[in-house]
């Protein structure tokens, strides 16, 4: 287990929310660093591994337009995944991963193209979304190292925007602790 999905869990934890995972190119490695975490099932929800593309759209939601056009492995793609899996499964945040490992180019994109995404709650009084942010990764080494370090990204991404929400939390508990100044 990382201490990137530790500091996920522990966030998550503090803020009482829970994340989903979609997954293609990471296959599990996501879901399974989350889970190696003590604690985790008191906030991850579930994950679905959408290799296939239909399955990006049948069980996700992702746009059969967008899928036909453009193919599995694009912003709007890994967007709509982690949206449709923070939907599907009911959590707070979802987190997608789409891009191709290797051995050949898949879609017209090269080895180690990457596309990590993050779908969060609105952000507290501003009516926009807490994710909502996309990615691209350009990544260097044999699959297995592109894989991992898909993984590592969509935690870190996954962290700012968590660590972000619990920075407006603290001042606003602390606005409150001081009177409101």
């Amino acid at each position: 287990m990382s201490s990137r999905a530790t500091e996920v869990v522990r966030l998550l934890t503090v803020n009482g929310e829970t994340l989903a995972v979609a997954e293609s190119l990471t296959g599990g490695l996501v879901a399974a660093e989350i889970t190696a975490v003590p604690g985790a099932s008191k906030v991850f929800r579930g994950s679905v591994t959408a290799y296939a593309t239909e399955l990006k759209r049948d069980l996700l939601g992702v746009d059969a337009t967008l899928l036909a056009q453009r193919g599995a492995v694009d912003p709007q793609v890994a967007a709509q995944m982690a949206a449709g899996v923070r939907k599907a499964l009911g959590a707070d945040w979802g987190i997608a991963t789409t891009g191709v490992a290797g051995p050949d180019p898949q879609d017209g994109q090269a080895v180690g193209t990457v596309f990590i995404a993050v779908d969060g709650p609105p952000a507290a009084g501003s009516g926009s979304a807490g994710g909502g942010k996309v990615e691209r990764l350009r990544l260097n080494g044999d699959r297995a190292e592109i894989r991992m370090e898909s993984v590592r990204s969509v935690l870190a991404l996954l962290l700012t925007e968590l660590a972000g929400e619990q920075t407006g939390n603290e001042r606003a508990q602390d606005t409150e602790r001081n009177g409101g100044f």
